[in-house]
């Protein structure tokens, strides 16, 4: 029996000062008849695979739907006074499972035609927007409201996409001339928003017939098949047909979907037996353990430029044949089950070459995309980010921290047991786990792996370990002693006057406590007054940022430190835009001075003064070092002082250099990566080091102190041109291998901040203090480190 039209909602009726007032429903109760599944309009428009336009029908009964005597109808998204609605006829019936196909206007372009229609009209339908009713009936419509349209029983579905004025609550997706609206799972809410997404258009008859051939526009296959033994499909952009299990689902954000595994691997280590079955941002209505056979346009997800590309079902529709099966064994991820190397050499593209899953570890990730993997007692080599993230080691051995995380010691010797975990459940049922480096979420932790360009392969879990919080303690270093000179350096992460008071309290608690306030500390990422909310507004000065630290330090115990800097031109320094950040000095003047020379400014060059007695000193003080050269353009600019302690003249230069922003990913498709960021870096480190070997030739006795964020590896060129021919040391080589990093990413222990000093200094003692990169709390992303010396000559 034809259900012949949508019941009504109820009606509301309100009280108003006396009046009643009927407030009409925008929408119609959910039908269990045929609805409308999905719709294109971009057919034969500029870059369409299609030639035609096309509606598709399905009924969502138990039993087959009598369309005989009804119509599609279509209206303009922003109808006039003069709009009307365009009306095509039915015939014949769907039946349950099958689809009914209705093709409209056909242009000039696309190249793959409809598969024999059911129904066939000339509609013109908007690619973008426009609204669309299955009708009762082949009378056109008169309504141009969502309620009108509400109130006329004759209309049995109706989706607006886009912008358009009539539809069913909120709008579908717009739509384009290279995707379509269609209906995930076939739910029907009557809210349009939540029922329809956007993907690859995927027209079928009721033969089951897609576009080209009668019979060749669904492929029958195997996930296996689908997702070959390449990281791209040998099927992309077929319209395929695959039985699996449903193993995970994603029921929020705008990315949901759930993933499909098949139970008969084709034994094959090359190919995944699982794939992501999109829906956007509807929730799928799938269960866990659902056997399903879903019908989809097979498309290759690319996050970002240089990134694999993850395979996908999209603009999918499916048939459930049971529900509580047994889940596909997961793969039980143990210490030798990933390679040790990360990936094949030589370098280029990988993305054609066939996967070795036995041998490298990116091809090992990318073989199981998709597929459900389980990992028992992983160790957090990273904190939990702000994004409800945390990566964990496969690898409990590989490159271990003394402190639990993992440390990278070249480029060449990436990792591969790391690999990020997130999570499926939703956080008001479980919160993610606040952990820091070395805590375990104990017990299982298992999903299935899907790509992201923040981090790499990821384990999406659906089950998910308990932390257990190992205990690790900030560290805290020795004061110095009456005779030895304590710098440090620090960055403090886009500090501004308006941040929270709680951020400079937590970083003062670095100066004074974890510290030990040192006498001199260069800063990186100092902002100016507004911070990035003055954009292009001018303002440049730092005092009351600096101002508010140095209280917050005195507050939390410390000295009353004094600082020096130099304003930088508006705009001109990189960083957040409008921050305007920079390098600068503090200073305990109990313990030491700083020399004041005039003259310092944004685009003034400081000099080094050779004196009669072979004492050198700063032409300015504090001066920026070669601030016109071209190397240091959209970057921060070093800044040299000149200080004295216990009668000793000393040097110090706090340096930001270039960021790495621009270079390729370690898990990108490129290897190995560009890492096109170090060729300003380069430049940066050749002008600084002119400046200091100017220095040194001047007195070659003379205690020089560069230290800051160099954005740089101590295995990098640009440290290698800093430290050649033994003029500085840098003092993170002087550390056991475990211990060299002040910054954790993407679960790699590194180095980017540095200390480096020259010959003179004596009895030199170096710690990388470890307060912020390995925890989930964190007053800034990076470690500061500290030098004590006695100076010398």
């Amino acid at each position: 029996m034809r259900n012949t039209r949508r019941a009504l909602a109820a009606v509301t009726v309100v009280a108003v000062s006396g009046s009643t007032v009927l407030v009409t429903p925008a929408a119609a109760a959910p039908s269990t008849g045929p609805v409308i599944a999905e719709v294109y309009g971009g057919g034969g428009n500029s870059g369409a695979h299609l030639t035609q336009d096309f509606v598709e029908l399905v009924t969502v009964g138990g039993t087959a739907a009598d369309l005989t005597g009804m119509s599609v109808q279509y209206l303009p998204a922003s109808p006039t006074a003069n709009s009307r609605w365009q009306a095509t006829a039915l015939s014949g019936s769907v039946e349950p499972g099958a689809r009914y196909l209705v093709g409209e206007a056909k242009s000039g372009g696309g190249t793959a035609e409809l598969p024999a229609p059911e129904a066939a009209g000339s509609i013109n339908m908007a690619a973008a927007s426009g609204t669309v009713a299955l009708v009762e009936g082949t009378t056109p419509l008169t309504c141009r409201t969502a309620d009108d349209c509400a109130a006329d029983s004759r209309i049995v579905d109706l989706v607006g996409y886009g912008s358009a004025v009539v539809r069913e609550t909120g709008p579908a997706p717009a739509g384009s001339n290279t995707t379509s609206v269609h209906r995930p799972g076939l739910v029907d809410t009557d809210d349009n928003a939540a029922d329809f997404a956007a993907g690859s258009p995927t027209p079928e008859n009721s033969k089951g017939e897609g576009p080209g051939e009668p019979g060749g526009g669904v492929t029958d296959t195997r996930i296996h098949d689908v997702q070959g033994s390449t990281r791209t499909s040998p099927l992309a952009g077929k319209v395929v047909r695959v039985p699996g299990i449903v193993t995970a689902a994603r029921t929020f954000g705008s990315a949901r979907g759930f993933w499909l595994q098949d139970p008969e691997s084709d034994n094959d280590p090359r190919t995944s037996e699982g794939i992501f079955v999109v829906t956007g941002s509807v929730t799928p209505a799938v269960a866990v353990g659902d056997a399903v056979a879903v019908t989809g346009a097979v498309a290759e997800y690319r996050p970002a430029s240089g990134s694999p590309t993850t395979t996908e079902l999209t603009s999918a529709t499916w048939t459930t044949a049971s529900r509580g099966n047994e889940l596909p064994d997961a793969l039980a991820i143990t210490e030798d089950t990933v390679p040790d190397q990360y990936v094949a050499e030589p370098g280029g593209s990988i993305e054609s070459r066939p996967l070795e899953p036995s041998k490298y570890a990116l091809d090992f990730w990318a073989a199981h995309d998709g597929e459900l993997i389980s990992i028992v007692d992983a160790r957090a080599v990273g904190g939990t980010t702000a994004y409800n993230e945390l990566y964990v080691t496969t690898k409990p051995n590989e490159h271990p921290t003394a402190r639990g995380g993992s440390v990278y010691l070249g480029y060449h010797e990436t990792n591969s047991g790391i690999v990020k975990v997130q999570s499926l459940i939703p956080f008001s049922e479980r919160p993610f786990p606040p952990a820091n480096v070395g805590d375990v979420l104990t017990g299982i932790t298992s999903g299935p792996v899907e790509y992201s360009q923040f981090g790499g392969y990821t384990v999406q879990a659906s089950i998910l370990g308990e932390l257990k919080d190992n205990g690790l303690v900030r560290e805290v270093t020795r004061p110095q002693k009456g005779g030895e000179l304590a710098v440090a350096t620090y960055n403090v992460e886009n500090l501004s006057a308006v941040d929270e008071q709680a951020k400079f309290d937590g970083l003062a608690s670095g100066i004074v406590k974890h510290l030990s306030s040192p006498d001199i500390v260069t800063l990186e990422e100092i902002q100016d007054n507004n911070g990035p909310a003055g954009a292009n507004d001018g303002v440049v000065a730092a005092d009351q940022t600096l101002k508010r630290f140095v209280d917050a330090i005195v507050a939390a115990g410390g000295p009353r430190y004094e600082w020096r800097q130099i304003d930088p031109q508006d705009m001109t320094d990189g960083g957040q835009p409008g921050g305007n950040i920079r390098v600068g000095f503090l200073f305990n003047p109990k313990r030491v001075s700083f020399v004041d020379r005039p003259g310092g400014g944004a685009t003034t060059a400081v000099d080094v003064v050779a004196e009669n007695n072979g004492k050198p000193h700063l032409s300015m003080s504090p001066g920026r070092v070669d601030p016109g050269n071209t190397a240091w353009q959209n970057s921060r600019k070093p800044l040299a002082g000149e200080f004295v302690f216990q009668g000793k003249a000393v040097f110090v230069v706090a340096n930001h250099f270039a960021s790495k922003g621009g270079d390729q990913s370690v898990h990108g498709i490129n290897q190995p990566p560009n890492r096109s960021s170090e060729v300003q870096r380069g430049q940066q480190a050749e002008v600084l080091r002119a400046f200091i070997d100017k220095l040194l030739a001047a007195d070659p006795k003379a205690n020089v102190v560069v230290a800051g964020d160099l954005n740089d590896y101590q295995f990098s060129p640009t440290l290698q041109t800093l430290t050649q021919g033994g003029a500085l040391t840098a003092l993170i080589d002087t550390l056991p291998e475990n211990e060299r990093y002040s910054y954790v990413f993407e679960g790699r222990s590194q180095a980017l901040d540095h200390i480096l000093v020259s010959r003179t200094p004596r009895r030199v003692d170096y710690d990388v203090v470890h307060i912020n990169s390995e925890f989930a709390v964190q007053s800034s992303d990076h470690d500061p480190q500290i030098v004590r010396f006695q100076p010398g000559n």
